[in-house]
């Protein structure tokens, strides 16, 4: 059983969920700041923002391993995965991708109205990703609005609207993550050229690709800015912005010297980010 779960771990790469759980955090802490004047929304709707955020990103995962066995198998750097290797089969990836969508579903119906309307839409637009990289090199943004949606179903739980000030945090999480998977895709650039895979990086090569991350994480901050002067917060908040901006720079600083740092500012960099942000967010709540 043990081994059953680490391969489903390793499978949907579990330790990634530190790039969307906090802003869906974030995002329920000041929807209950402006609702009731406190951060703490209590234990049921953080236990149901948790299991809604895992199912989601579980079957987001599963259905990217799932259509991607054919790619993968091809490639060195993922022809290891439990998905490739025979670890996890295809009856148990579907049934993996049902049960989680099912999950998603029937955590956002105990949660509101709203959400349970939004439930099968944002499915959609999780799925999309995968199928969107055999056509276009937007998959980038794809997956950046797949993570972007976090912040948005946060404020929908709590508050059952969405508001101004959660799209400007969503777009910036969308900018956020289409930046680092432009760099996280520069190690696949001659694989994706080599089998008509759409990307940025195949597509534009690898000192375009950077300064078009760049782009997009100055995007980022901009609108976290937005959204920090839209949602009426203060210090701490002003000081998250200013922390998220000094470790994109880091980031860049480390993949521009060396390629082989993609790993390291993908997961170390990008993870530090988000749980520096929210703590940032709950002393200025506090």
């Amino acid at each position: 059983m043990k081994k059953f779960v680490a391969n489903f771990s390793e499978l949907v790469m579990f330790k990634h969920s530190v790039f969307s759980l906090p802003f869906i955090f974030i995002a329920m802490i000041v929807a209950s700041y402006h609702d009731s004047g406190s951060g703490w929304f209590g234990w049921r709707l953080l236990f149901l923002g948790a299991l809604a955020a895992i199912s989601a990103r579980n079957f987001a995962m599963g259905v990217n391993r799932y259509l991607d066995k054919d790619i993968d198998k091809l490639n060195p750097r993922t022809k290891g995965r439990p998905s490739v290797d025979g670890r996890v089969s295809s009856a148990q990836m579907l049934g993996f991708i049902f049960i989680n969508a099912g999950l998603f579903i029937v955590v956002a119906y105990f949660v509101n109205t709203l959400a349970f309307d939004l439930s099968i839409p944002i499915l959609i637009v999780l799925g999309a990703y995968t199928l969107f990289k055999r056509f276009s090199a937007l998959a980038h943004l794809i997956l950046g609005v797949s993570l972007g949606l976090a912040p948005i179903a946060g404020v929908v739980a709590v508050s059952a609207e969405i508001t101004t000030w959660s799209v400007y945090l969503a777009v910036g999480v969308t900018f956020w993550v289409a930046g680092f998977d432009l760099l996280y895709s520069l190690q696949d650039m001659a694989f994706d050229k080599a089998n008509n895979l759409h990307s940025i990086p195949s597509k534009f090569g690898a000192t375009k690709t950077m300064w078009i991350a760049r782009v997009f994480h100055i995007l980022a901050v901009a609108f976290w800015q937005a959204f920090v002067l839209q949602a009426g917060l203060g210090l701490w908040a002003q000081l998250a912005i200013l922390f998220a901006a000094v470790m994109l720079s880091y980031e860049h600083h480390l993949v521009n010297k060396d390629f082989t740092q993609i790993d390291k500012a993908f997961f170390t960099v990008n993870g530090y980010l988000g749980f520096v942000f929210i703590l940032f967010i709950i002393v200025e709540v506090v």
